[in-house]
């Protein structure tokens, strides 16, 4: 299979996945197009009538996967509950690690094709006998923080054509391949099931009886500042739309579920040198577990800091923060990465 240039292309319907199946054929794979109905707000379907017309015009097979319910199990499920507990969850990262990759590879081998593709801006390499997701050209674009959890079964056999292109530069592939609608097609925003305000989705989506309601502000000492509309509500570090007026700048610190307060407190109280990470996943421990030094990011886009990491008895990574950060939220993602981007690994913040 290995040698076969036969390829199971993850096909949204986008500029990315579209131009993906492009440069995959030009390449000289034969590519199969797979479009998975994940979730469709307001019943919209568009898309895959555009995944389908595109396969079409390129002359290649397309199936389409309804995994629906899955993702509605899997991954807004998890969504809900996190935010019910208290943690701010990472729905991207856990649908790229347990569900789309994997049923990528799953749908390939029962069809017998070995290589799988999606058109994520990322690079793989192969260091010292393991494979290792890379950046992107396209250094605004790149997505290699959502896939710390792939294993070497995936990764192995990815293909990533959309790894040294910039987004500007697929518009304009797409474009002169005579290909206008896929040129100009808007990039999604956020969260594909609730893109905007997860806010509103929770209570639409959430059971009534488990929303908590309103509660009490509260300062670090337990002191009633105001009241809010119910924990899950909130994000730790959020200063804007808290609905109380202070005369000083106040950030959400942490939630005290029990008592569904949440607690407000100046941005000095919340820096952090310390956290631990759970259901993390390491390419190489060596790499990482005892390195002088490590780079981790809790946000994607956002700063990278110096770390080390240190496996603890009870099976958690302990990272050590070389400079505090603010705002670490239990149930966000951590991802390391070495000095020049290659992405080690990661794990959820507990």
């Amino acid at each position: 299979m290995e040698a076969e240039k036969r390829v199971l292309l993850g096909m949204s319907g986008g500029t990315d996945s579209s131009v993906a199946a492009m440069k995959l054929q030009e390449a000289g794979y034969e590519v199969t197009g797979v479009t998975f109905r994940f979730y469709e707000p307001g019943g919209r379907t568009e898309y895959l009538e555009d995944a389908r017309a595109l396969a079409a015009r390129l002359g290649i097979e397309h199936i389409t996967y309804d995994a629906r319910r899955m993702f509605r199990e899997c991954i807004v499920r998890y969504f809900i509950d996190e935010y019910l507990a208290g943690r701010t969850p990472v729905p991207c990262t856990v649908c790229n690690n347990e569900l789309k990759w994997k049923l990528l590879a799953k749908i390939a081998g029962e069809k017998g094709i070995y290589w799988i593709s999606t058109g994520h801006y990322v690079r793989k390499v192969l260091s010292e006998g393991k494979y290792y997701i890379a950046p992107a050209a396209d250094k605004d674009k790149d997505q290699a923080f959502f896939l710390w959890g792939l294993q070497q079964d995936i990764l192995q056999r990815m293909l990533l054509p959309m790894g040294d292109m910039t987004k500007e530069e697929a518009r304009a592939y797409a474009a002169g391949r005579g290909f206008g609608h896929v040129a100009t097609k808007k990039d999604s925003i956020g969260v594909c099931f609730c893109p905007l305000d997860y806010r509103s989705f929770l209570r639409r989506e959430a059971p009534a009886e488990r929303l908590p309601g309103k509660g009490r502000f509260v300062d670090e000492k337990g002191e009633l500042l105001g009241w809010h509309e119910g924990y899950p509500f909130y994000t730790i570090g959020q200063r804007r739309g808290l609905g109380i007026h202070l005369n000083r700048a106040v950030f959400v610190k942490e939630f005290r579920t029990e008592t569904n307060e949440v607690v407000l407190a100046p941005l000095a109280s919340l820096y952090k040198d310390m956290m631990y990470l759970k259901d993390w996943n390491l390419i190489d421990e060596k790499r990482v577990l005892g390195a002088e030094e490590v780079i981790v990011k809790i946000r994607y886009r956002k700063q990278a800091n110096r770390c080390q990491v240190a496996l603890r008895s009870d099976g958690c990574l302990q990272v050590s923060l070389l400079e505090p950060l603010e705002s670490i939220a239990p149930g966000q993602a951590a991802a390391f990465y070495d000095k020049d981007g290659l992405l080690l690994g990661g794990g959820i913040i507990l």
